[in-house]
């Protein structure tokens, strides 16, 4: 059972830069966890730690039931596809696959079978014998992984395998990674800055900023309950509006002088917070009394769903409703539904 448990695990640069601050999670057996946040905020540093490229400045790492702190790369029987592929080019796409268990000693038959198999599932087995550089994007990021997959590894760690694919293979391969790591029943970690692949790949999320883990959760949990503004901003395409406000410890929230909205319950809290509703929870309504009023500057047009950019109580504001062939005024009157509404702390940005 290949199971991940780190304990107060923290990494510290000779520099005296803290690349990742303590962090304590579990990762269970068959799990795919997505680690996403933007460049620099440590992911790709503790996936490495958890591959043992990294060293650990503080804390207790165990893969299975084995403590692995001082624990080589090459005994902790793990497997890592990087963004870059990483493929020997003078190499048959076989020779790539299998070069790691010819090194082990292992017998030439059985690596040709386990070979075989790994590229029969793959879709490689017309491609054994020709190099990386005559095959697609696509297909050398296939080699790659089953270069993973016959080391029959504990543990699969992924490092932005998709970021050089274009946009349409990149779906494509999202599907086939999710279905081939639910099919080899194998832990995985995942690492990128590409919130859609965290979302549609993940069991788990974990969402990092500057080396913290700001929160960890199921994908609709991260997207439908964030605990911070910058969760909250970051996981969805657009972003979840934010706004500044003010309550006084009532049951409405202000965002101007003369326009306040009703919350669902009572907050317990009286000041400045951050006031967030997703841009598919805003309603536009059909004249009548009520309402809020909304400036609209732009509409983008995305096929399926439209996108209006605007200006709410003097801030940006967006709303994506379904495709409609109609026009729109310049001011617009939006339901923001009380039950869609999320209020944030203004200093700290942590969920009210």
């Amino acid at each position: 059972m290949a199971r991940v448990t780190l304990e107060d695990v923290r990494k510290v640069y000779p520099n005296g830069f803290e690349a990742v601050y303590p962090c304590s999670f579990t990762v269970n057996h068959g799990e795919l966890i997505v680690l996403v946040g933007p460049s620099g905020c440590g992911k790709s540093t503790l996936l490495r730690m958890v591959a043992g490229l990294e060293s650990i400045t503080e804390g207790e790492m165990s893969i299975g039931d084995r403590v692995v702190n001082d624990v080589d790369p090459a005994d902790r029987n793990i497997a890592m596809v990087f963004q870059n592929y990483a493929l020997y080019p003078h190499m048959t796409v076989a020779n790539n696959m299998g070069y790691g268990l010819k090194n082990r000693g292992m017998a030439k038959a059985e690596i040709e079978q386990k070979v075989n198999d790994a590229a029969k599932m793959l879709n490689l087995s017309d491609y054994l014998e020709r190099r990386p550089s005559q095959l697609s994007g696509g297909q050398r990021q296939r080699v790659a992984m089953g270069r993973a997959i016959v080391r029959e590894p504990d543990l699969f760690l992924f490092d932005e395998p998709l970021s050089n694919l274009d946009a349409k293979l990149r779906n494509q391969m999202r599907i086939e990674i999710r279905s081939l790591q639910r099919r080899l029943d194998t832990t995985a970690l995942y690492v990128t800055h590409d919130q859609v692949e965290a979302m549609t790949m993940a069991d788990r999320i974990f969402v990092m900023n500057a080396g913290r883990i700001e929160q960890i959760g199921t994908p609709s949990e991260i997207y439908h309950h964030p605990q911070s503004t910058f969760v909250a901003s970051f996981m969805g395409a657009p972003p979840m509006n934010l706004l500044p406000a003010r309550t006084t410890g009532n049951t409405h929230v202000e965002l101007a002088d003369d326009l306040a909205l009703p919350l669902v319950s009572h907050v317990d809290y009286a000041g400045p917070v951050q006031l967030g509703i997703r841009p598919e929870d805003v309603r536009l309504k059909d004249g009548g009394d009520g309402g809020t009023p909304f400036k609209l500057d732009i509409v983008e047009e995305l096929g399926a769903t439209r996108l209006l950019h605007g200006q709410l109580a003097g801030h940006a504001f967006t709303v994506a409703i379904p495709h409609e062939e109609r026009s729109f005024d310049d001011t617009l009157t939006l339901d923001l539904p009380q039950d869609a509404l999320h209020l944030f702390d203004h200093e700290t940005g942590r969920r009210l």
